[in-house]
């Protein structure tokens, strides 16, 4: 039989399990009832600290804290929890973290989004494998259903990756409604031009694009050497990179030939007087008639311009304006009860996915921003991040947002536009637009 302590322990485990896989009610559920289910000590406080941090306006929580501080009230809500979460209910919520697929439906997304200042809201559902669909309602109006978006997956249930394939399928359907919302595409339903319902979708879903992050086999940065010069006959160059700004002058446009070259005061593409790239930047390669960039560390990067919403990791760089901002993580809260037990005493807090750190020169961290939720806009006059005094910044420039557990950045039709650091080896088609320090290049492809 175990002690309250070891039960505790168990459910402090399954409760961190719950918010990974983005069930936090349940988690709060847990924590609570087993706070409560016990003697007012030390483990029991420190359950009711990972509840709060969780959702600090959840009333089990206060329910919970009334129970253990022997205050009276109105716990019947609680009193259902303790008994709903037995040592049974744990033991078959860690069997379910140990197993490798799924038979029920797996816990879906529910995200808040606006759009020309209107709140909606996003949601997406898995059936399981025994009605095997994922649906995505798109709400309004505090309820009102807009569109809903459904697609069969019974042809994959015999997958052996079945589980990780359906929470791909559901991020991408998710992110793919909020997509549409954001180009307009159900701008007369809302209106009330026309009808919404259900539609029943066979292609894959539009995803929102990836940075690529694999890396190429390929030598140090420190090995690329400027080509030795020798008689060789003539080459065309594959492409070009046309000079689009320059505050140091230099050349109006590079038309490097063979089938790689560096950008950096090392390589073919030196961008004279550049005093923010690397000697060797990044490697530019010509490889089945398409052109790719690959990053070669050690420098500050090559960024690209986005023309859709890119999906970004923690960690990831990107520029507004010139403005250099890097997505981090929340730090872990360390306000939990000390031993007397007095609990720690703060402005209200706000539940949010991500901060996002404005670099500066030389690598010194400035403005620090905390998500609000799940989103963050950033411009001149309107936003979360403001920079009023950055004339290439408008005053709704971008947004950042935590959608189906991923973060996502959108250019709002900005004029300068975003730029994201390129990582691993990224593709360039025709148009794109870099950014190597203060330089703006635009990629012109030979064909």
């Amino acid at each position: 039989m175990l002690s309250v302590s070891e039960v505790r322990a168990k459910a402090k485990n399954v409760a961190a399990w719950l918010v990974d896989k983005e069930r936090p009610d349940e988690a709060v559920g847990l924590l609570t009832a087993w706070a409560a289910n016990g003697p007012n000590d030390p483990e029991g406080q420190d359950l009711l600290a990972e509840a709060l941090r969780i959702d600090p306006s959840a009333p089990l929580a206060q329910m919970a804290f009334e129970r253990m501080e022997g205050m009276e009230g109105d716990h019947a809500a609680l009193d259902q929890h303790i008994q709903a979460y037995s040592i049974e209910r744990i033991n078959q919520i860690e069997a379910e973290m140990r197993r490798p697929t799924f038979r029920r439906a797996q816990m879906g997304f529910n995200n808040n989004i606006k759009f020309h200042g209107v709140p909606y809201h996003v949601q997406t559902e898995d059936s399981g494998l025994d009605a095997p669909h994922i649906i995505t309602h798109l709400f309004a109006d505090g309820g009102r259903v807009i569109k809903s978006h459904k697609r069969d997956y019974s042809e994959h249930v015999n997958r052996p990756d079945v589980a990780d394939y359906v929470r791909g399928l559901m991020k991408a359907q998710h992110m793919e409604m909020v997509l549409m919302l954001r180009d307009g595409k159900f701008d007369g339903i809302i209106a009330g031009r026309e009808v919404g319902g259900v539609t029943m979708l066979t292609e894959p879903p539009q995803e929102v694009q990836k940075i690529a992050r694999r890396k190429q086999e390929a030598p140090s940065a420190t090995t690329h050497e400027p080509p030795a010069v020798a008689a060789a006959p003539a080459q065309v160059p594959h492409f070009s990179l046309v000079v689009m700004r320059s505050l140091t002058g230099g050349p109006e446009r590079y038309d490097p030939v063979g089938e790689e070259v560096v950008i950096g005061a090392q390589g073919g593409v030196n961008l004279p007087g550049e005093i923010f790239c690397h000697p060797t930047e990044a490697l530019l390669r010509w490889r089945d008639d398409a052109l790719f960039i690959e990053d070669l560390e050690g420098g500050n990067g090559v960024f690209f311009r986005i023309h859709t919403a890119v999906e970004l990791e923690i960690g990831d760089e990107f520029i507004v304006g010139d403005q250099l901002l890097r997505v981090e993580k929340n730090p872990a809260p360390d306000d939990g009860p000390d031993p007397d037990p007095t609990y720690f005493y703060s402005s209200p807090k706000w539940p949010s996915s991500f901060r996002i750190i404005q670099v500066f020169e030389g690598g010194a961290a400035g403005a620090c921003v905390v998500a609000r939720g799940n989103s963050m806009q950033i411009g001149s006059a309107v936003g979360d991040l403001i920079f009023a005094d950055d004339p290439l910044v408008e005053e709704q420039h971008c947004v950042i947002e935590e959608q189906a557990s991923t973060v996502v950045l959108t250019d709002l039709g900005s004029r300068t536009g975003v730029f994201v650091r390129v990582r691993g080896e990224q593709e360039l088609p025709h148009g794109t637009e870099l950014l190597v320090g203060r330089t703006r290049l635009v990629v012109d492809l030979k064909r």
